[in-house]
């Protein structure tokens, strides 16, 4: 009996196509935010999720959303060094950054990934819809306290944090663009959320004048500002629109610099002893 000799051909393995979208969230202790931040990100290929010190359920319930997560654990000294690491290990041609208390609604998404798929360089402008609870806070945002807008979508390698503790500066590469559809941003839940949201970032501030002297202004130009960022917040960007939401972002916005300046001052007095 004659065997027959049958040739197997080894099928050629494919490689798989590049990401198209990364999306970004960094997260300390933000379990109340982070599965419904989460959800509005399914739409990415992939979800970069970096928890900084995160003492709560947070890993737990970013578990929940895998084989489409990667999870990093650690801890950074500031805002923008956590930021840069996730980039880092972004593989998506374009990476979509979003904070836990952020949404991206349904029309942004489509729009994103359209912008996405036509263009190869630079980064997208996304406005914001801020809510203060319920009630939704458009006017009067900006100097350091809040954002109308912000340049959220980004070419991978084409933007980087600052290493500044709150407010980090960005360096963009390659041309501007804008996207009309806007972010959900749940900033407060109240007054009082305003209030301890003011005492961390003017804590996170003086941290960074108290080690870096240079980024001090003098007294009189942060007493000037309390009056300079009131005017723009609350005329100039039409904070007045929002009654007496309106005029508290304005104070807070021009109170920020000279009370993280006193803070630093206060915390130089006090290693001294």
């Amino acid at each position: 009996m004659t065997k027959t000799n049958l040739t197997v051909k080894n099928k050629e393995k494919k490689t798989p196509p590049p990401l198209l979208l990364s999306g970004l969230v960094v997260a300390h202790n933000e379990e109340q935010h982070l599965d419904a931040c989460l959800s509005t990100l399914k739409f990415c290929d992939e979800i970069v999720i970096v928890l900084d010190k995160c003492t709560d359920d947070s890993e737990k319930i970013a578990k929940k959303f895998t084989p489409h997560t990667k999870i990093f654990s650690g801890e950074w000294e500031s805002e923008g060094a956590r930021r840069n690491f996730g980039r880092e290990k972004c593989q998506g041609k374009w990476i979509i950054e979003l904070d836990c208390d952020e949404r991206i609604p349904a029309p942004l998404q489509q729009e994103i990934i359209a912008a996405a798929q036509q263009f190869d360089d630079g980064y997208f402008v996304i406005p914001f819809d801020n809510y203060i609870g319920t009630r939704r806070v458009r006017q009067g945002w900006g100097a350091s306290w809040g954002v109308a807008a912000a340049a959220r979508l980004s070419r991978n390698h084409t933007k980087k944090w600052g290493g500044e503790r709150v407010h980090p500066s960005l360096t963009l590469l390659g041309p501007k663009r804008f996207l009309k559809n806007r972010i959900l941003h749940y900033v407060d839940a109240d007054i009082g959320e305003m209030i301890d949201r003011f005492n961390r970032y003017t804590q996170a501030r003086s941290l960074d004048l108290f080690y870096d002297e240079s980024k001090k202004t003098s007294y009189f130009r942060d007493f000037r500002r309390i009056f300079t960022r009131f005017i723009k917040c609350y005329i100039f960007r039409k904070g007045y629109r929002e009654g007496g939401i309106g005029f508290l972002n304005a104070c807070f916005a021009g109170l920020y610099p000279i009370v993280s300046h006193i803070r630093a001052d206060f915390l130089k007095q006090q290693n001294k002893k």
